[in-house]
Parts: structure tokens; C-alpha cells; sequence
């Protein structure tokens, strides 16, 4: 991002504008909603700007601009239509403390103005670091027709308000109170009544809100996916807009983590295998604690909640406090694995069922039905294996299994930096010492990924079995 969006207050502060053309009328018809004090430079202006002039809504000056004429500005925009005045006049204002914009200069450029959507208090900016201005006003054609006309009375009234609306406890109460108005009954209260039906129904919404109860806090279990944020669900992405708490864990994203709502608590309560972490009883007590306090808490998990999450003991925590819970599912890590090789977790006449493992649980390594798992046609998802590989390669080969078993190892499945390692049961390990994996990797044991399937087939077998 090389330019930073924001929005500058110039009410009552001077904006300074040369030029009298195209350019310069283009600008002004954007200035002039703002309540700044505008000047006009230029020695042969369009009649459009003779007239805000006469009609007193900007300070024209009937020469070119010169030193101290941008003194105490805020702005400066450089609209001449000639590249050698403008940057004349650019390094006037820049000298004298103004930021300077220059029409189609985005390079000499200290900001842009963005394409606007004006409803005015509600102002949407729609910026392309100037790459794209053909896109920007796109955009704010389907902006324009998506919110409604009345959006900005509605807005106005409401900040109106904004000082009795104070009178309920700040956080979750404040936010249903707004989002009743903003949500369907302010605008509906204004198309049968106007302005005084908009007031009325922040009245009676307000009175409502007020002697209702405190609403007890509640805990949403999430799945976050494995990674890419398109993969979240949309039942994931509405629980992270509306959390006043996200407790998430070591692997989400940071790129699911920008979706929650900027006032949200972000609390890191990761677990990593064999090292720091967070205790789960501290996790239990972390989560009830916001809750209690009236706090909707998203606990949120990589992959799919119900597997490998320690899902039951956190739905424990919750009944044993008398808290509301719910539970929204993600996209697990293997199906997103199996998804990056190509392959299904099922076939007919090779699997009919598939096992999803763990490498290790609080004991240590795993244990499991080796002797089912190796027997040919078998498929396993082995989770938080790569530490515990070399353990089930040495199960695996002890009870009876092929060593050129096809095994994928799949680094940070879904995401940009995904990585897909093709080897066999034998050489298990020291392919995983030897591939360096830094990110959280899910092995699928009995696949191979399709692209390289035959592969798999050229390795010496004798040799794979020393």
C-alpha cells in the first residue's frame, strides 16, 4: 500500500487550487462538498468558476499563483494542464507546508483523491494507487447503486443521537442498538414519516434496548479452514464480524485474522506440538471469562473444529459456566491436502473408508490399529506428523506394510507458499529431514499425488528397503 487511506479534516482550513480549466473545474466540483475555504488561482478562469466566485463559494484570484500564496493550506492541487506551471506551483505550495497534488502526476503526487461515494456524513473512498482509475469509478458505480439515497439524512440523525445513546453499556449493547437502526428500521421509519419518524424510532429503540436485560455473552466455535481466507465459510466470516473476542490459534492466518473487526480482542492461545504453548485450562478459562463479561468470543480454530481441536473439553468449559454455544464446522487440513495432489480420500475398489490420525496427543506419540493400516489399499490423513515420522514409518514397516507405499506430504496446504513432497512408506524418513518443512504439514499415507503418480513406481525397491 504506498498510499495510506485517510480522511483529513479541512473544515474551516484553507485548500489552494491553480488552474482554471477542465482540470481545475474537475477538482472543485469535490471541494466544494467539503467545508474548507477555498482559493482559485488563475488568470483566465472557466465561467463555472466565475460563478462560485460571485456566488461567495470560493476566493478567486485572477493571476497565476505565486509565493505566499499557499501559506497556512492544507492542500494544494497543481490543475494547470501544463507540466512546467504545475511544477512551479507544486514546489511553491510544497515550500510553504502544503501537501501537494498534481493532476495526472501520481508520481510528484504526495496524495491522491480518491473516487467518492457521497453520502455525505457517510463518505466511501475508492482508491487504485492511481493504476486504475477506469476500475475506481466502476466501483463506485455498484457503491452508488447499492446504498440508499437516504443513507445520509439517516446518518446524520443518528449522530445526532449518538450523546443519549450513551446511556447503554458500551461494546455488543451500543453495536445492536445501531444495527437495529441502521439495519432496516431507520429507513423505514424515514420513508413513512421523514426526518421526525427517524427521530421517533431512535426513541423507541432506544427505551427498548434499555430495559432489556444485559444479553449473557455467548462462544462460537470456528473453523478457520487451513489457510486461505477464501475457504472460510460465510457462517465463519459473519461470526468474525460480529466477535467482540477472537481467541485463535497458532496456524490461522494472519490474512483470516485482518477479517475480524477492528475493535475485536485478538488473543493468540496457539499450541505447537512438543513445545510452548498455552495450557487448554487456561484457554477454558480465558474464553469463559470474556464471555461472562458479556462478550460474544469466537474461539477460532484451524481446519475444522471437531477434529484434532480439543473441541469437547472447550464445550465442557462452556456448559459448566452456563454459556450459550455453537459450533461452525471449517475445512478440515486433509481435505484441503488431498485437493493439492490431485486425488480423492476414497475410491471405489481401492478405499472404502479413510482414517484421519494424530502423531501425537498429550501422551507423546500415538498409538493406532497398525496392523489395519497396513494392509494394501489403505488411506490414512495423518495430522501433526512430523515430528512422529519416524515413528509410524517404523509401526507401519513392523506390522507387514509395503515400503513403496506412496506417502504425500503437503507443507501449508492451500496457501501461497504450498509445498507437495512425493515419497514412499521407506523413505518416510529422511525425506522430512531432508525437505526442511517449517510449516504445518499433513502427511497422506496410501496417495500419491496424480501429476507424479508414476514416479513412485520407478524407485528400487531393494534399495527402499535397507
Amino acid at each position: 500500500m504506498k498510499h495510506f487511506p485517510v480522511f483529513l479534516s479541512v473544515e474551516g482550513r484553507r485548500i489552494v487550487l491553480s488552474g482554471g480549466g477542465e482540470a481545475a473545474l474537475a477538482k472543485l466540483r469535490l471541494l466544494l462538498k467539503t467545508e474548507a475555504h477555498l482559493s482559485v488561482f488563475a488568470a483566465d478562469p472557466a465561467p463555472q468558476i466565475e460563478a462560485w466566485a460571485r456566488d461567495g463559494k470560493l476566493r478567486l484570484e485572477r493571476r497565476a499563483m505565486g509565493p505566499g500564496d499557499a501559506l497556512c493550506a492544507v492542500l494544494a492541487y497543481a490543475a494547470n494542464e501544463d507540466a512546467a506551471e504545475d511544477a512551479r506551483v507544486a514546489a511553491i505550495a510544497h515550500a510553504e507546508g502544503a501537501l501537494v497534488n498534481i493532476v495526472d502526476n501520481l508520481q510528484d503526487s504526495q496524495f491522491i483523491t480518491p473516487a467518492i461515494v457521497d453520502r455525505d456524513p457517510v463518505t466511501v473512498a475508492i482508491g487504485t494507487e492511481g493504476a486504475a482509475p477506469v476500475l475506481a469509478r466502476a466501483i463506485k458505480g455498484d457503491i452508488e447503486e447499492r446504498l440508499s439515497p437516504v443513507l445520509g439524512p439517516l446518518a446524520r440523525i443518528g449522530k445526532a443521537f449518538r450523546a443519549r445513546a450513551e446511556a447503554l453499556p458500551f461494546g455488543r449493547a451500543r453495536r445492536d442498538f445501531w444495527a437495529e437502526y441502521y439495519g432496516g428500521k431507520g429507513a423505514q421509519a424515514f420513508a413513512e414519516s421523514g426526518s421526525e419518524g427517524a427521530r421517533g424510532i431512535l426513541d423507541r429503540l432506544l427505551d427498548a434496548h434499555l430495559a432489556r436485560r444485559a444479553a449473557p455473552g455467548r462462544v462460537a466455535f470456528v473453523g478457520a479452514g487451513p489457510g486461505d481466507p477464501e475457504l472460510l465459510t460465510l457462517k465463519a466470516r459473519k461470526a468474525l464480524d460480529a466477535a467482540d473476542v477472537v481467541i485463535h490459534d497458532r496456524l490461522v492466518s494472519g490474512e483470516i485474522l485482518e477479517l475480524a473487526r477492528r475493535e475485536a480482542i485478538l488473543l493468540d492461545a496457539g499450541k505447537e506440538g512438543f513445545g510452548a504453548s498455552m495450557a487448554q485450562g487456561d484457554i477454558n478459562d480465558l474464553m469463559v471469562a470474556h464471555a461472562r463479561r458479556g462478550a460474544h468470543v469466537v474461539r477460532l480454530k484451524s481446519g475444522d473444529p471437531s477434529v484434532f481441536g480439543r473441541l469437547d473439553e472447550e464445550i465442557a468449559a462452556c456448559e459448566a459456566a452456563g454459556l450459550d454455544w455453537t459450533v461452525v464446522p471449517g475445512i478440515t487440513a486433509a481435505s484441503a491436502a488431498v485437493a493439492a495432489i490431485g486425488q480423492s480420500l476414497t475410491q471405489r475398489g481401492r478405499n472404502s473408508a479413510v482414517r484421519l490420525l494424530t502423531g501425537h496427543d498429550t501422551r507423546g506419540f500415538a498409538d493406532h490399529d497398525w496392523a489395519a493400516l497396513a494392509r494394501r489399499g489403505e488411506v490414512a490423513a495423518i495430522y501433526m506428523g512430523k515430528r512422529s515420522a519416524r515413528f509410524v514409518q517404523g509401526r507401519l514397516l513392523m506390522h507387514g506394510a509395503d515400503p513403496a507405499t506412496p506417502v504425500s506430504i503437503v507443507e501449508n496446504a492451500s496457501r501461497p507458499d504450498q509445498r507437495v513432497i512425493d515419497t514412499c512408506l521407506s523413505r518416510l524418513e529422511p525425506t522430512l529431514t531432508e525437505a526442511g518443512l517449517t510449516g504445518p504439514a499433513l502427511t497422506l499415507y496410501g496417495l500419491a499425488p496424480r501429476a507424479a503418480r508414476a514416479a513412485a513406481h520407478d524407485i528400487d525397491l531393494k534399495e527402499a528397503a535397507l
